[in-house]
């Protein structure tokens, strides 16, 4: 396809010559196929999932800076020697495409490409970032050495906030007050005239809330123009890559369990309470409760216990058994038992389908009387508090998640209640049966643990 003829009027945007870092403004006057508008997605997703796992594992940004650095150069690198750059501009604007066209989706590129923008500016060295703002005509101009001199007394008081002293190598920066209305409010930079005078370091957070406020706007833009004027005509073509791209998760394939992942029929009671997420744990309760779910439901916690390792002939039993009080065998045969067969890809296409992932299940809209979906995104505050109670975290953590779950982290929240059930740290959630993993492999480390002391007793 031809790039800007198809993406320029959506947002697409160009990178800046002579740096390393983007605002992402205007359009590449590139051609890309099919295939490279796929894969530079994909390859730009596995950075963007990386610094979502670690800041789901509460890492701080400058703890994850080098990591995120180094995973750069290994996704972003191409075999020409100028297309690095094409690639990181392409895979932004395709990405954007595809985070566009929902509040969620929009939020979380949002968070993930700001971070990402905030971590490379950081990284270029006092020159480069000047010639970046005075590239971009920010209104931030660095002082003159008078201008130093003549408030020096005032930037001591400054830089005194950020624990740090003054001398002649510390530079500043004047910034209309009103992008910094946040160093204003808590007495970190000095007023002047209109101007705040800021020390360089803050000049990273200054460029990235300007960077963030512009793919906001894009964001909403793109959506806008995409549905208004290219949306119809790609729908057999560009349409089906971009809904697929939003929901790819970019870790282990679960649709195939491996062969010392094998969960029985009679264990099912046992490790629902014990290791499965409050996703699957709520849908399994309510399925015990109801016998029966709707179509969502059956598909979210089926294709999570095929992960799990239950075999065909077990998930049959399974769902007949727990059917059966308001469902007559032949009907379950007649009606639901194809749809089992089907996930495990045996009827149909013979498609094997795939567990789905937190972001898929964070996506989904359940109405009134579903029950799948993500509990740390659809519940009421009091029916996720009151399902929480469950879990028996202590009131600590349990107020720990809620406020995560507030602040619509919602795979933080996870985490964080994996922690709690089970007394370690999580390595991140980013699918239910990854939860389930971790939390088999805590069980048994926990096991071992005990059995090594009664053998040393």
């Amino acid at each position: 396809m031809e790039f800007k003829k198809r993406v320029s009027s959506v947002g697409i945007a160009k990178a800046p010559g002579g740096t390393r870092v983007s605002m992402y403004q205007t359009a590449p006057e590139l051609e890309v196929s099919l295939e490279d508008f796929e894969q530079y997605a994909l390859d730009r997703l596995n950075v963007l999932r990386a610094i979502e796992e670690w800041r789901s594992r509460g890492k701080l940004p400058e703890q994850i800076e080098d990591p995120v650095l180094d995973l750069c150069k290994k996704h972003m690198r191409t075999a020409s020697a100028g297309g690095a750059e094409q690639k990181d501009l392409i895979s932004h604007f395709v990405l954007r495409l595809v985070h566009c066209r929902t509040e969620e989706l929009r939020r979380w590129y949002l968070e993930q490409e700001t971070l990402l923008f905030k971590i490379r500016f950081r990284s270029q060295s006092p020159e480069l970032q000047k010639a970046f703002v005075e590239e971009h005509n920010f209104a931030y101009k660095a002082i003159s050495t008078s201008e130093f001199e003549a408030v020096r007394e005032k930037l001591s008081l400054v830089v005194r906030s950020y624990n740090q002293s003054l001398n002649t190598d510390t530079s500043f920066y004047k910034v209309p007050f009103e992008e910094v209305l946040d160093l204003v409010a808590s007495r970190r930079v000095y007023i002047h005239q209109g101007q705040a005078f800021a020390p360089r370091e803050q000049l990273v957070t200054i460029v990235a809330n300007r960077f963030r406020s512009m793919l906001s706007e894009s964001l909403v833009l793109t959506h806008r123009n995409w549905t208004a004027m290219f949306a119809a005509q790609e729908e057999d073509r560009l349409t089906p890559i971009i809904e697929a791209l939003s929901k790819r998760y970019l870790a282990p394939d679960y649709a195939k369990s491996g062969p010392n992942s094998t969960v029985s029929l009679e264990d099912l009671d046992g490790v629902a309470m014990r290791s499965f997420p409050l996703c699957m744990r709520h849908l399994y309760n309510k399925l015990q409760d109801d016998h029966h779910l709707r179509h969502g439901g059956r598909q979210q916690l089926g294709l999570f216990l095929k992960g799990i390792g239950l075999k065909l002939e077990d998930a049959l039993a399974f769902w007949r058994g727990a059917f059966a009080p308001k469902t007559p065998a032949e009907k379950f045969d007649k009606e639901y038992a194809y749809n089992v067969r089907h996930n495990y890809g045996k009827e149909g296409k013979r498609t094997d389908y795939t567990p789905y992932s937190c972001m898929y299940i964070i996506m989904q809209n359940p109405g009134v009387g579903d029950h799948h979906g993500c509990p740390y995104r659809h519940f009421s505050p009091e029916n996720l508090h009151a399902l929480l109670s469950g879990l028996k975290l202590n009131d600590n953590a349990l107020n720990d998640v809620m406020d995560k779950a507030r602040s619509r982290h919602y795979q933080l929240a996870c985490s964080t209640a994996f922690e709690g059930v089970h007394g370690c740290q999580s390595d991140g959630i980013n699918h239910p049966n990854q939860y389930f993993d971790q939390s088999q492999r805590a069980l048994q480390a926990e096991t071992q643990k005990v059995e090594a002391m009664d053998t040393g007793s």
